[in-house]
């Protein structure tokens, strides 16, 4: 917090020059004090009395008033710069994020749903002004996060999208039919829906078709994004008995349409 503190009068630090200055002076002008009160008696100020021996720290203590009072002086201030943005000059964007047991196919390094979070990541730093939220999908789908603005949410967020957290199985329907609820009540100016996929819809209730009729009827652009090389790829094809997936060859298929 200290680093965002600026002061109105900073030449007024030159001030804190004389701060050593007063200190040589008391030091070369100390004197024995003498009694200037007659007193009956001296029992009270005993040589074990600590209160004498602290009267030094009294010219401390006003060297360090006085340096408050210049501090003070110099006007220290800060500059709260609020990073949230009206709804009604940025976008809200949600992006459909496939996390089916294909999006761990090795044709893209180290796998497809890692290098799908990697190129996301760097889209999210790079939209400053618009609010952003997350829906995860395979044979189900839910909200991951919703729109917002605060970008250091929906970075967690992204890392924490792992493949297992819903029945395997494509619902792109489904996943579109999220963002879209997400998305429906908004007030931006603009609504976008960035769907991520690598194969076909074979699975869910609800109909790619139907649920981007739905984003048209809400005024919500869906952008479609297929993730995966023509051809073969490195897929998993079955489980070992350790839990973990055995990988073959099989064909990529994505209905681009």
């Amino acid at each position: 917090m200290l680093d965002n503190i600026e002061f109105a009068n900073p030449q007024l630090f030159w001030l804190l020059l004389l701060l050593p200055l007063a200190l040589i002076w008391h030091i070369f002008n100390r004197k024995e004090e003498t009694a200037t009160l007659k007193i009956p008696t001296v029992d009270g100020f005993t040589s074990n009395d600590i209160l004498p021996k602290l009267k030094p720290v009294l010219f401390v203590f006003r060297l360090l008033a006085l340096t408050a009072i210049i501090v003070a002086m110099a006007r220290p201030q800060t500059e709260d710069i609020s990073t949230r943005t009206k709804t009604t000059k940025g976008i809200d964007i949600v992006m459909a994020i496939d996390v089916s047991s294909s999006m761990l196919a090795r044709d893209l390094k180290p796998n497809r749903l890692s290098a799908l979070k990697e190129v996301a990541a760097d889209f999210i730093r790079q939209r400053p002004n618009d609010r952003i939220g997350l829906v995860a999908y395979a044979g189900e789908s839910y909200t991951k996060t919703p729109i917002t603005s605060d970008k250091s949410i929906v970075l967690n967020s992204l890392k924490e999208i792992t493949y297992g957290q819903l029945n395997d199985g494509t619902a792109i329907g489904m996943g579109l039919a999220t963002s879209v609820n997400r998305l429906k009540e908004s007030k931006s100016i603009s609504k976008v829906i960035i769907l991520l996929t690598d194969g076909v819809n074979n699975s869910g209730f609800i109909e790619p078709q139907t649920a981007a009729d739905l984003a048209v009827e809400f005024d919500i652009k869906t952008y479609t994004i297929g993730l995966g090389t023509n051809g073969n790829a490195l897929s998993p094809v079955a489980y070992n008995e350790d839990g973990s997936y055995r990988y073959g060859m099989r064909q990529v298929e994505i209905d681009e349409e």
